[in-house]
């Protein structure tokens, strides 16, 4: 995974306002410093036994993670752990302790707020969750979650979900039909109907966040706002995933984001739109389990985009060709001596006009070797057309979605091109979800781990567009410094999670913030 300065560099280059992290990690939390990007920290699950059962674990762990980097680092949320109840019941009787200490330490140093806490909790928490209105939580946790609620309630904060349609399709046994799954449009007659409210529905995901709503109503809680943690789709999958496919991830994300954006809501909050976070950034290569668990990304490991999201019609989220905004760059670490072989040989014979390079030329500064060879890479990369094993020089080369242009050096894939590939968006780092599944966890010491796309919009309503950043937050109000600020950008979130069969981290989210985009990263799954 890259360096946290390098991570920050990517959310830059693409207009990355909000990060989530799910961790606390030092140097993502430094190397934030002075962006200006909003950054969600997490209480990773192995350390809430000790924070819920000590209020002075809590302070110190605010005190470490929070009062030393803010307001530098623009810290707006925590989320303390990640589908407890379900991943680590063992520490539920100590949830609610959790939140309650953090947020009092967050009183304590006059941070309450600024900062919201909250926590991200499965949807198999949901029973009976259609027909929406007849929604109800597990009530063996309602000891758990009506204290839960009543503290979201008192400060403010929202009731974290995580929705996998995909899971709820495929353990269906052919009663949830893949177009209901999926967002495509469906006739009248198609549509499911409850029969108590007489609302139509037309997908998984507005049935599943309605039925939150209704199983928050049944224990007497109306007025806390729904923000969805995960969703997504696998691009590709084992022989018995057929329905894991490019095509599907993309036209379930694609349609997910539009649903945002257009600010479609529920059928029981009509207009208001659904913060929602999208799994993921980053294929996970490494991750053990079926196939499908290493492919819920937006682009492979070199920044290479898997699939392009079909966004028309809802405003310019996403530039029309991302293919166009990838580049070749020299590896961090290279050998160069190596470096130096590959530059002779890409303005040799393979044919680089390298003159740019020459001393008094736009690209000779920095006269290094990693930027001459970048150079010369990126040049001959998109002279090949950007071809299988066009951007390999013997391993001392990688496909890089952050554009090394600088100064009056503009390099090839930038050339005419919109750079950022998302506009007016923003992203966030690391997520950590189950939905009702189990999970396949490995163990990294990497510091973001596979970034994750997210919808995140919050409240309902559109908003100006200021500088291709800022849309509006709706419910959330958002004060700062007097006035309500309307967010509209990308943010990144990196995660370390610790599920109680192994520990994962890295992914990532895009969260929509009332009509925007945000990535984030770290997810926990389930097995089928």
């Amino acid at each position: 995974m890259p360096h946290p300065t390098q991570v920050v560099a990517l959310l830059k280059a693409q207009q990355i306002r909000h990060v989530r992290l799910y961790n606390s990690d030092r140097g993502m939390l430094l190397a934030l410093a002075n962006t200006g990007i909003k950054v969600a920290i997490s209480v990773p699950n192995d350390q809430l036994l000790g924070i819920g059962q000590s209020n002075s674990t809590a302070a110190n762990w605010v005190s470490q993670n929070v009062v030393a980097h803010y307001p530098a680092t623009n810290i707006t949320n925590i989320c303390v752990g990640s589908e407890v109840l379900t991943t680590l019941p063992n520490a539920a009787r100590i949830l609610v302790s959790a939140l309650k200490f953090i947020h009092s330490a967050l009183v304590a140093s006059n941070l309450d707020s600024q900062i919201k806490v909250s926590t991200p909790l499965s949807s198999s928490l949901i029973l009976d969750s259609f027909p929406p209105s007849q929604a109800f939580f597990n009530r063996s946790w309602n000891p758990v979650l009506v204290p839960m609620l009543s503290f979201l309630q008192s400060t403010g904060s929202s009731f974290m979900l995580n929705i996998y349609p995909y899971y709820d399709y495929m353990q269906s046994n052919g009663v949830v039909p893949l177009d209901y799954a999926l967002f495509r449009p469906l006739t009248p007659n198609k549509e499911a109907v409850d029969a108590n409210t007489l609302l139509h529905y037309s997908n998984v995901f507005d049935a599943m966040v309605d039925a939150a709503y209704f199983a928050m109503a049944y224990l007497n809680f109306t007025n806390i706002p729904v923000m969805v943690t995960e969703s997504g789709w696998p691009s590709k999958g084992d022989s018995g995933e057929p329905d894991a496919t490019s095509n599907n991830a993309n036209t379930y994300n694609s349609n997910l984001i539009q649903h945002v954006l257009n600010k479609t809501g529920t059928p029981k909050h009509p207009g208001i739109s659904v913060s929602t976070y999208i799994y993921e950034l980053y294929n996970e290569d490494l991750k053990p389990g079926p196939l499908s668990e290493k492919n819920w990304g937006l682009f492979d490991a070199n920044g290479a985009p898997i699939y392009i999201l079909h966004l028309t019609g809802s405003g310019s989220v996403l530039a029309n060709d991302t293919t166009s905004q990838t580049y070749c760059a020299a590896k961090d670490g290279a050998d160069e001596k190596m470096l130096q072989a590959a530059l002779d040989w890409a303005c040799g014979p393979g044919k680089v006009n390298c003159s740019l390079l020459l001393q008094g030329q736009p690209c000779y500064e920095p006269d290094t070797v990693v930027a001459h060879a970048t150079y010369a890479f990126d040049t001959y990369y998109h002279q090949m057309g950007k071809g299988p094993g066009t951007c390999e020089f013997n391993g001392v080369a990688a496909i890089t979605t952050s554009n090394p242009s600088h100064g009056s050096c503009v390099y090839s894939g930038s050339v005419g091109k919109n750079v950022t590939f998302f506009n007016g968006t923003f992203p966030a780092l690391n997520s950590t979800s189950s939905h009702s599944r189990g999970r396949y966890l490995h163990s990294s010491a990497s510091t973001s781990g596979i970034i994750l796309i997210g919808v995140l919009s919050c409240g309902g309503g559109g908003g100006e567009l200021e500088g291709g950043v800022r849309g509006y937050t709706g419910d959330s109000n958002c004060e700062e410094g007097g006035e309500r600020e309307r967010e509209f950008g990308l943010a990144v979130a990196t995660a370390k999670k610790d599920g109680g069969v192994g520990r994962e981290n890295g992914s990532c989210v895009v969260v929509v913030y009332g009509g925007g985009l945000c990535i984030g990263t770290s997810r926990t799954v389930k097995k089928g």
